[in-house]
């Protein structure tokens, strides 16, 4: 028996005396304050460890391909969302890709399927990727800052943010993209840590993490915002440039 089990099995024996001696009227039993302090520190020594949380933002050195990422975080539950996801949306395209499309968080119907960009707004998305810039979705990559939906799809939370952040880092380091595109607002902001509008930030290159980010509105914003579909195709045309090589934008 190890010295551990011992000290438990004292401890034991003397909460069971302490039980017997207590079945009196008034079910209770004296102790000195030196008795007391003693048998505090035994169960502090002896109680069993709390189960370990899931280390935020800290992953294993040898994690290097989307795969294995993908089966870490499919067990995250750094923060509350994974309490109330159905799945987690980690990502679909290229696991080599030269640029990656990066959103703010699933919605509903990303939840249930487990893949980004799914719907109406996935669908401009794909036309945007295939018919504008006249690449196949497959060729590039899609994802979200969060990898967990929020509930009723409200804006992230910074606790969120911080817990999920490290994973989006992780994916790019490991395709090493040419370029981002953020979509939308709350993206664009939370890669950029600034509070500027999406109308401020679009039309000039920014960096995440040294890599060239352009920010452009959401798939779903031009939905509601037809118009500004010209605006978009501005920023995709500069995107695609950097992704041809023609061009190489500089801090």
């Amino acid at each position: 028996m190890s010295k551990q089990d011992s000290l438990q099995s004292v401890l034991n024996e003397a909460c069971e005396l302490v039980r017997k001696s207590a079945r009196g009227k008034d079910r209770t039993i004296a102790v000195s304050p030196e008795v007391a302090d003693m048998l505090s520190r035994v169960q502090r020594r002896t109680a069993p460890k709390s189960t370990p949380t899931f280390s935020r933002g800290r992953i294993p050195s040898d994690i290097q391909d989307l795969d294995a990422l993908e089966q870490y975080v499919s067990s995250c539950d750094a923060c509350p969302l994974a309490a109330t996801r159905t799945r987690i949306v980690f990502g679909s395209g290229n696991p080599h890709a030269k640029l990656v499309f990066v959103g703010e968080a699933p919605g509903a119907e990303e939840d249930r399927q487990g893949k980004p960009f799914v719907g109406r707004a996935g669908q401009l998305l794909t036309d945007i990727i295939e018919k504008g810039m006249k690449l196949e979705r497959s060729e590039v990559y899609i994802c979200n800052v969060l990898k967990c939906r929020p509930p009723e799809n409200r804006n992230p939370l910074s606790s969120e943010i911080e817990a999920c952040e490290p994973y989006l880092i992780r994916q790019l380091e490991i395709m090493r993209p040419k370029a981002i595109c953020a979509l939308g607002t709350y993206a664009a902001q939370t890669l950029l840590k600034t509070t500027e509008t999406i109308g401020r930030l679009r039309g000039r290159w920014h960096f995440y993490h040294g890599i060239p980010l352009r920010a452009t509105y959401h798939p779903a914003y031009l939905l509601r915002n037809p118009a500004d579909k010209r605006k978009t195709w501005d920023d995709v045309l500069e995107v695609l440039k950097v992704y041809n090589g023609e061009v190489t934008p500089s801090p």
